[in-house]
């Protein structure tokens, strides 16, 4: 048994997410949607501390950061909101962690699954060395060197695909998309999400600690063309064919941090981290008030 476990949670593959405008900041629908990733998280939360588990820590990684609603997670739980700096960005530190279970996620930039992306819509596709690059692969490979060892993944049934090929072994739950509207059946596919979390635990062929090898050949396809890749190659000095940008890492983690500038950051941005971090969790808990009061009024 596992004591010591991450939760990565996201809003694509959650129960409650039907189309783009409801994963989208301060949209109409956006409410709703955080409403069912914070029951879908807490529902696994409460299978695993029922189950054995002593430690849970919990990483809200949608958008800004500040999607789960707090008084709805159990307090024994760790919420963790908004990014943040360290030994692995965005998250920090997960030193003690055992294992890691990715709630709601999504498949690759290019693939067919539902909302697909890695790291940013911005990116129509991306692949390494050839082969589509989920986000549960990138996770998964900067926790490795703490040994961390990914057990779970729910999402979109392309995205499960996606990641049960890429880590052999990972327990994975098909969250349907379109998902149902009748309560009954959210609630009864909301526990089935629990159970088969908890059995992930006690899995005999869970994956060890995800680090596969380099080189790795990285093509980052730009969604809006040219003009944009030509930018983002100008800005970071990198190689650039038309609208794609080039690049060569030997680790997962150095490609991880080269895709962070890439789609997140400006060498300006990039030196004033602190404050910029700083802004963006304050404007991620002004958005989660208003989640709150747009709730309070249905």
């Amino acid at each position: 048994m596992f004591k010591h476990v991450l939760i990565i949670a996201d809003i694509e593959g959650s129960t409650g997410c039907p189309d783009y405008a409801a994963s989208t900041f301060l949209n109409p629908g956006w409410p709703a949607a955080c409403l069912a990733m914070t029951l879908d998280v807490q529902a696994v939360t409460a299978a695993l501390f029922k189950a054995g588990v002593s430690c849970i820590t919990i990483y809200d990684f949608h958008r800004t950061g500040y999607n789960l609603i707090p008084e709805m997670i159990d307090p024994q739980a760790t919420l963790i909101q908004g990014y943040r700096r360290g030994a692995v960005p965005g998250i920090g530190s997960p030193d003690g962690a055992e294992a890691v279970l990715f709630v709601g996620l999504h498949a690759a930039s290019g693939t067919s699954g539902f909302l697909a992306h890695t790291l940013t819509s911005r990116i129509a596709r991306l692949t390494v060395n050839g082969l589509p690059l989920s986000e549960v692969e990138l996770f998964g490979a900067v926790l490795a060197p703490y040994g961390i060892r990914p057990l779970f993944f729910s999402g979109c049934p392309a995205a499960c695909d996606q990641a049960r090929e890429a880590l052999p072994g990972l327990i994975t739950f098909d969250v349907p998309k379109p998902t149902p509207q009748v309560p009954q059946k959210v609630e009864a596919l909301r526990r089935s999400l629990a159970q088969t979390a908890v059995a992930a635990l006690e899995n005999p062929a869970a994956p060890q600690p995800f680090s596969p090898r380099g080189p790795f050949y990285a093509e980052i396809r730009f969604r809006d063309g040219a003009p944009v890749a030509r930018r983002v190659a100008a800005r970071w000095c990198l190689k650039r064919a038309g609208n794609t940008i080039l690049l060569e890492a030997a680790t997962m983690q150095q490609l991880y941090a080269d895709l962070i500038r890439i789609c997140y950051l400006t060498p300006l941005v990039q030196a004033l981290l602190p404050l910029g971090l700083a802004l963006h969790r304050a404007l991620g808990r002004a958005g989660l008030a208003w989640v709150r009061r747009r709730l309070s009024a249905l």
